[in-house]
């Protein structure tokens, strides 16, 4: 039997990464974790969900001020933004985090961290810093970084991406924001109400693409409502720039209609990743991969059975908590051996606008081109006691429900979407019925409620149609209506 140094190998030290690594060491599995930057937590905690959702916490913060008088306070007339200080608090959250990612609470359970770039020698060996570690098992986490789209002179043009916006001093009196995906829109929204004027330019004839249309133009016309200008099915083709002043150059995208320049002092590009595979040698160790991702099957496994990719690497879905989740999956089958395989049809995600957009499931796009047969039920936020008590009755829920009465999925938009979607996530990863779930008795008033009443409109029809009330009225000789409206 062959001799490793170690029984597990984890390149990359984000959410896959340090999830395997601290179950592979729990599990007592001998553990190494190799990261290539300066310190542990990944693009989530350093340019990705940590720092974003500080920012868009103050620019709510902000935006919440200005709405003073929707609740009866004295309008407020408010300086201007200084983001450099909003930046450094959004660096102290930063850093507050990065002590539960230290190699020191890492060395407690029993598993090494080293810093560098390693490369693999062969399918169970890598070298870094001059040294040749071998390992029985490996799993590569390296996660995913920006690439621009293939516009003409953008590699000349200083533009920002997650990794840099974060960074940045001064506020943009004019930011151009090239993707409308949920990047692109949480940093349009952030920055306009900290002030810039937003533009915001999508290939797509939407926004929030893989969304369905109706949540995506509540959205948009919010957002428009607060200054941001929007850009759909356009293409940028050019981008240039003179002096302080970035001019990008779109045209329609089914190639025919004007061209057009938009103008501004700083360009977010929020479109386009690429996995973070360069220098890793993969091809000494076998492995395939393409320009879009490593390749895995539902257990995470590469082409090479010992070695596992999981996380925005294997291009599957780029979220923080399915990293994490297939961190879990890779570990299982590595360390413990266990057939477990990913089942992505239950998990969820969310945008943080305001309003949020949080899904779960099938929504109307995806049943349809699934051929799944559904009927739809909804309910808006208007008609939640809580959200209108708290000037938030923006957005609605939508759940689709199968013929015979499974849930099929959910999607919401709306205040705390996000916290709201989990009801409907462990429903449907759990088989909750519908009926369990309008027949809970939810706390009053709370915008959850409104999980509830969709829940309960599955069952309106069948408890309260003329059929039930008929044959109510021959067994209890039940009188019928006590009033009527005056028709009109």
């Amino acid at each position: 039997m062959a001799h490793f140094d170690y029984d597990l190998g984890i390149i990359g030290g984000g959410a896959a990464g340090l999830t395997a690594t601290a179950g592979g060491a729990q599990f007592g599995a001998k553990t190494i974790l190799i990261e290539k930057a300066e310190k542990l937590g990944g693009d989530c905690l350093h340019y990705g969900c940590v720092p974003s959702k500080t920012l868009i916490r103050t620019a709510a913060v902000w935006a919440q001020a200005k709405r003073a008088q929707e609740f009866g306070l004295p309008t407020l007339k408010l300086p201007p933004v200084n983001l450099g200080a909003v930046m450094d608090r959004v660096r102290s959250v930063i850093e507050t985090i990065q002590h539960h990612d230290s190699p020191e609470r890492f060395c407690g359970l029993g598993a090494e961290v080293r810093f560098g770039a390693p490369v693999f020698a062969d399918d169970h060996v890598v070298e870094i810093n001059g040294d040749r570690i071998s390992a029985r098992m490996w799993i590569i986490a390296t996660g995913s970084s920006p690439t621009p789209p293939p516009v003409d002179g953008i590699d000349d043009v200083p533009y920002w991406t997650n990794e840099t916006v974060f960074s940045q001093r001064e506020l943009p009196s004019r930011l151009i924001v090239l993707g409308g995906g949920p990047i692109g829109l949480e940093m349009s929204q952030a920055f306009a109400r900290l002030g810039s004027k937003v533009t915001v330019v999508e290939f797509m004839d939407q926004i929030l693409g893989p969304e369905d249309a109706d949540l995506a133009e509540i959205l948009k016309s919010r957002m428009e409502l607060e200054g941001v200008a929007f850009h759909v099915k356009t293409r940028a083709v050019k981008a240039e720039s003179d002096g302080s002043v970035i001019r990008l150059t779109v045209v329609p995208a089914n190639g025919s209609g004007t061209m057009s320049v938009l103008e501004g002092d700083a360009l977010l590009v929020a479109a386009g990743r690429k996995p973070n595979v360069e220098g890793l040698g993969l091809g000494n160790a076998g492995i395939e991969f393409t320009s879009r991702a490593v390749p895995t099957d539902l257990r995470m496994r590469t082409n090479i059975s010992h070695i596992f990719a999981c996380g925005d690497v294997n291009g599957k879905l780029p979220f923080t908590h399915v990293a994490g989740y297939e961190g879990g999956i890779a570990l299982t089958n590595a360390v413990l051996r266990l057939p477990r395989k990913a089942d992505y049809s239950k998990i969820g995600w969310c945008t943080y606008t305001d309003p949020e957009v949080a899904s779960i499931g099938l929504n109307e796009k995806r049943a349809k081109k699934e051929g799944v047969p559904y009927h739809l039920f909804e309910e808006k936020f208007e008609d939640n006691d809580r959200a209108l008590a708290e000037g938030e009755s923006l957005g609605k829920i939508k759940i689709l429900v199968g013929p015979k009465g499974k849930l099929l999925g959910c999607q919401i938009i709306g205040s705390h979407a996000g916290e709201l979607i989990h009801e409907w996530i462990i429903a449907l990863g759990g088989g909750v019925k519908l009926s369990t779930m309008a027949g809970a008795v939810h706390v009053y008033p709370t915008k959850s409620e409104i999980s509830k009443r969709v829940a309960g409109d599955v069952f309106t029809e069948r408890i309260f149609g003329e059929r039930t009330k008929s044959v109510l009225r021959l067994l209890f000789s039940l009188k019928g209506r006590a009033c009527s409206l005056p028709e009109e």
